[in-house]
């Protein structure tokens, strides 16, 4: 090895030995550190060792090159160096090559970070001044702008047994921002609000019991660039899908342990019994398109990470956002299937919610849905375990996959969403899509023996209106995003029910307030594994904005004090939760058919007309019906309660009313004695006795009962 700084001499007399090019990374043995980075068209490669305050570059040429895996090994360094790379080669951008040894560049393979990327323009490989843009090149040195790696410990000294593995179908996941979540919850000590640590603390946890959570889905929490945009202030990517390293937590949610402090989280989760799943962004990184900026892929194999044009100076962008991970390439699906594991197995998480999950299986042929990547997670022994939930689309060619996803995957459902939306808003024409959805959406995902939970449920999400924001706004109002209101959805399927905005007006409030209840009930009594969007259950607003992902202050942090302002909501979302978790046919394993059970005179769902008829064709195919009434028998839980005999115990038989219309409905109940569980319409109707009828009101949903529950 060569180096441009003096060594110590002991250290540069062994500095080779025992170099290995798997696994990837910087890999501490307890006597020194073992170095391996891929590049399969690098001309020459650099390891730059760091001082402890990041200063002090000394570089070393790795002599060492195995199965396209540049590596070396250095006896005596411990956990705690700084490093990172420099990688020569071509720079060509017509040829797919972009390599600038002037550039520092981060180990992909890194697990934790020192310091942050700060905006600069020696950060790209190209003269931003110039004429020739990306085709010129720029001499400067990044190194000051970048951060560094960290050479990591791994010991860590759990305190939980194992995973909690909550059975799918009876999951109930709640969709928050690291950051957001606590940045204002005054239980939380301030010097830990907004990151993992303020997520562990006690406060977090029994609330997150309280309402009956069992899984935390955290937005995007490795290693990301904010993306920091000079021309719009302060403005930057704060949701995070801009991911820079899929090792490393995002270091800004750290409080002072370094990766300690996620596994403490994890831990003290586990320790509650409750799940984390991940929100990982596979699909693309913070490099963009040829334009952007270099910082670590980029550097090191452009031409190999990244699915370029026929022009390969140009990215094949599917995700919207630049560029695409090539996935067809062995060492890229590796990476992320090393990435994965990590996190599963020394991490400890439970899950992981792909974004843009169709690029992850595009092949030259289009999407496959057993692709290299896909089959290799099916076969892995670690992920086979875990939960995995796919956003089943991206912005490519055929791109929309929903319902295509590889057995033992879950995926967002958004016709769920829209279906929903509709129904309750009082369009016409949504009633037959509505008793779908309920049931599970059987014709999307009743293939290949997959079952309810292959749906994931949701109403509102990251990506868009809150809940209050849904039931308060007409029209998106993203005006703080300085993009002229370009961004965001503009069909959000949305009514403010009088007048935009939030008011004082108590008619329209309590109109607002019970569209949310009738939304929490349909999406926590449907099949299928229901996602709430943190602080829906209490209010929370963007005021308007259904984009916000550059919102780093009081519009996307969640707002404490509103819950004791809406008490009533938290506890109508609790109380749904809670009639979920008791009762099984709100979580069957199986999907529903319309048929009798065997052994009894029942179906196991009798769609029924406000008259007490079955349900007609001509019933299904009015339009104008806003109206959807159904009994679910308690003999068709296929996950039955047991008695201390081992006797399976039947549930109790529901009958459900949805009016969406603006006008009450007086429905006939199936015969025998019901009582009101809940009616979105009254503050307080629980056990009361129903008669052979029942009014519903306008735009309620009512549940009733055959025994008590």
């Amino acid at each position: 090895m060569s180096a441009r700084t003096a060594f110590p001499p002991a250290t540069r007399a062994s500095e080779s030995r025992s170099s290995t090019p798997s696994p990837l990374g910087a890999n501490y043995d307890g006597r020194g550190v073992n170095f391996a980075l891929f590049s399969r068209n690098a001309e020459k490669v650099e390891l730059c060792l760091f001082g402890p305050d990041g200063k002090g570059e000394v570089r070393f040429e790795l002599q060492e090159y195995t199965d396209e895996v540049w590596h070396c090994y250095i006896p005596g360094l411990k956990p705690g160096q700084l490093y990172a790379y420099r990688v020569y080669g071509k720079y060509d951008p017509a040829g797919g090559h972009r390599f600038n040894g002037n550039k520092l560049l981060i180990d992909p393979y890194a697990k934790a970070m020192f310091g942050k990327i700060v905006w600069s323009s020696a950060l790209f490989a190209y003269d931003v001044r110039g004429r020739d843009k990306d085709a010129s090149f720029d001499a400067r040195d990044s190194a000051r702008f970048m951060p560094k790696c960290v050479v990591v410990d791994e010991n860590y000294k759990w305190r939980s047994q194992g995973k909690p593995e909550v059975r799918r179908s009876n999951s109930v996941i709640y969709e928050l921002h690291v950051k957001g979540a606590t940045k204002l919850k005054p239980e939380v000590p301030e010097k830990i609000r907004g990151t993992f640590a303020g997520l562990a603390h006690k406060s977090m946890i029994s609330y997150l019991l309280d309402l009956g959570i069992t899984c935390v889905e955290l937005l995007p929490s490795q290693c990301f660039f904010l993306g920091s945009m000079p021309e719009r202030g302060a403005l930057y990517n704060y949701w995070g899908y801009n991911t820079i390293n899929f090792f490393t937590p995002e270091p800004a949610y750290l409080a002072g342990r370094g990766i300690d402090d996620f596994k403490a989280f994890v831990d003290a989760y586990h320790a509650a019994g409750l799940e984390v799943v991940m929100d990982v962004v596979y699909n693309h990184t913070a490099e963009g398109n040829h334009l952007g900026p270099t910082l670590s892929f980029k550097g090191i194999d452009n031409a190999y990470y990244y699915r370029l044009q026929s022009d390969r100076r140009y990215y094949d962008d599917v995700t919207g956002v630049g560029n695409t991970l090539d996935f067809s390439n062995a060492r890229v699906v590796q990476m992320a299937m090393d990435s994965l594991r990590y996190w599963a197995a020394d991490m400890r998480v439970d899950g992981f919610r792909f974004d843009l999950a169709t690029s992850l299986g595009r092949t030259a042929a289009g999407y496959n849905r057993s692709s290299g990547f896909y089959d290799a997670i099916a076969q892995d022994p670690v992920l086979q375990k875990v939960k995995k939930i796919a956003e089943p689309w991206d912005i490519g060619f055929s791109g929309y996959q929903l319902g295509n996803f590889h057995v033992g995957w879950s995926e967002w459902n958004d016709k769920f969403r829209d279906t929903a939306r509709r129904f309750w808003r009082g369009d016409y024409g949504q009633t037959g899509a509505m008793a779908t959805r309920f049931t599970g959406s059987s014709e999307i995902f009743e293939k290949y023996g997959r079952r309810p939970w292959s749906s994931v449920n949701f109403v509102t999400a990251h990506d868009g209106f809150t809940m209050r924001d849904l039931v308060s706004y007409n029209s998106k109002h993203n005006e703080a995003n300085l993009e002229d209101n370009r961004d965001g959805e503009g069909d959000n399927s949305s009514a403010n029910y009088g007048l935009e905005g939030e008011t004082d007006d108590a008619s329209i409030n309590a109109l607002r307030c019970k569209q949310a209840r009738n939304f929490f009930a349909t999406l926590l009594l449907s099949q299928g594994m229901p996602m709430i969007l943190a602080g829906d259950e209490f209010g929370r607003t963007q005021r308007g904005n259904n984009n916000a992902y550059s919102q780093d202050n009081e519009t996307g942090w969640i707002d404490w004090s509103l819950l004791s302002k809406n008490r009533e909501i938290f506890d109508f979302v609790k109380r749904a939760i809670a009639i979920r978790r008791k009762h099984v046919v709100f979580r069957r394993s199986k999907f529903f058919k319309g048929q009798r059970i065997s052994g009894t005179r029942s179906k196991d769902i009798a769609w029924l007309a406000a008259s007490g008829s079955e349900m007609s064709d001509e019933h299904w195919n009015a339009r104008a019906n806003r109206f959807l009434a159904f009994r679910i028998s308690g003999e068709a839980g296929d996950d039955f309660h047991h008695d201390k005999a081992g006797n399976p115990l039947p549930d109790s038989d529901f009958f459900i009313v949805m009016n969406a219309g603006e006008k009450s409905v007086e429905c006939a109940l199936p015969d025998g004695a019901w009582s009101v569980v809940f009616d979105t319409s009254k503050t307080n109707p629980e056990g009361a006795e129903a008669g052979g009828k029942i009014t519903a009101a306008e735009r309620s949903f009512v549940l009733l009962a055959a025994r008590a529950v």
